[in-house]
């Protein structure tokens, strides 16, 4: 089982920053696929954006131009820099990874192995 932990979401106003981390104590995921997916109260599951372990990315077109994924190897973190914000990005963030996929898109973070507990963010108008 992999351990995943989200931290750095919050309430910001509209227009707004926030930066998402997500970290695996006990694993070294540079060879994985990895990504975020969202969760409104009320609404099906959304894929925001993945990065392979090549580092090439994908976005949602929902987000595209405003978030940016990115990942730190040597300290084995993945970020979402979250610009722009808007109240219709208010949701639960979960941070993902699969060992064996490759060439992710944005909404196969849906279906990657593993997934964290999440984390808030809401952004108010």
């Amino acid at each position: 089982q992999v351990r995943l932990v989200e931290s750095g979401g919050g309430s910001v106003q509209a227009g707004g920053s926030l930066r998402l981390s997500c970290t695996a104590p006990e694993y070294t995921f540079a060879s994985f696929c990895m990504g975020w997916f969202r969760q409104a109260p009320g609404k099906e599951r959304e894929g925001v954006a993945a990065i392979d372990s090549d580092g090439s990315t994908d976005y949602a077109d929902s987000v595209k131009g405003r978030f940016t994924i990115s990942k730190d190897n040597a300290k084995n973190t993945l970020y979402l820099q979250m610009n722009s914000l808007k109240p219709e990005d208010t949701a639960m963030y979960y941070c993902a990874i699969d060992p064996s996929l490759r060439a992710p898109k944005a909404e196969t973070t849906l279906i990657f192995g593993y997934s964290g507990r999440g984390t808030q963010v809401t952004v108010s108008s």
